[in-house]
């Protein structure tokens, strides 16, 4: 058994896409990290700084959103959502999981935040013009992120693209985002996660 520890509406709703595309047995715990002072301080047992996603795997505990897709798509590999161990396919798999939050993430809070980067040594995620030339280049040659097929790095760029191009307005709409977008949103799983999200978030 899983157990997902999740706040709708924040990074954690990325891994609850995973976990549908999983088809394994879930529940959800609400972390309620809006609440004045943060999440309950109980929760650090499960996730030092209080933050989301977290999960508990048959009483093993994963944080941080590439190690927890990396975890997951190993433990159940017949989803087929990551290239196995020895495939050469893999090394782009991982570098797409850790760019989502290496680089990406960090890369587009700077710019929400107005945060100065004048070159690419300035701090260790580099430049946004880099890092959209980026996904602009790999997303013009190919399918998914990580190659031909559909794998659990795509719920965490797709996840990202998506909140920063229609939530903050952070990345341009651009024609190759959008194909993208339009390839994740027909799935199925995709789909029965946007509903149980906006369930989680009205309740």
């Amino acid at each position: 058994m899983i157990t997902f520890y999740h706040s709708p509406r924040s990074r954690s709703s990325s891994i609850h896409w995973l976990l549908e595309e999983l088809g394994a047995e879930y529940k959800t715990e609400i972390v309620d990290i809006r609440a004045p002072g943060g999440a309950p301080e109980t929760y650090r047992a499960i996730q030092p700084s209080k933050k989301v996603p977290a999960i508990v795997h048959d009483g093993t505990v994963v944080t941080e959103r590439a190690a927890i897709c990396i975890y997951l798509a190993d433990a159940f590999p017949q989803a087929g959502l990551a290239p196995p161990v020895g495939d050469a396919g893999r090394a782009a798999w991982l570098t797409w999981l850790v760019y989502s939050d290496a680089v990406f993430d960090p890369v587009i809070a700077g710019r929400m935040r107005g945060l100065a980067v004048a070159t690419s040594n300035d701090y260790s995620f580099g430049l946004y013009d880099d890092m959209v030339a980026n996904l602009e280049k790999t997303l013009a040659a190919r399918p998914y992120i990580a190659g031909e097929a559909f794998t659990a790095a795509d719920t965490q760029i797709g996840s990202g693209i998506h909140y920063a191009v229609h939530i903050l307005g952070a990345l341009a709409d651009r024609p190759v985002f959008q194909a993208y977008l339009g390839r994740l949103q027909a799935r199925p799983a995709f789909q029965r996660y946007i509903r149980k999200e906006m369930a989680l978030a009205a309740g």
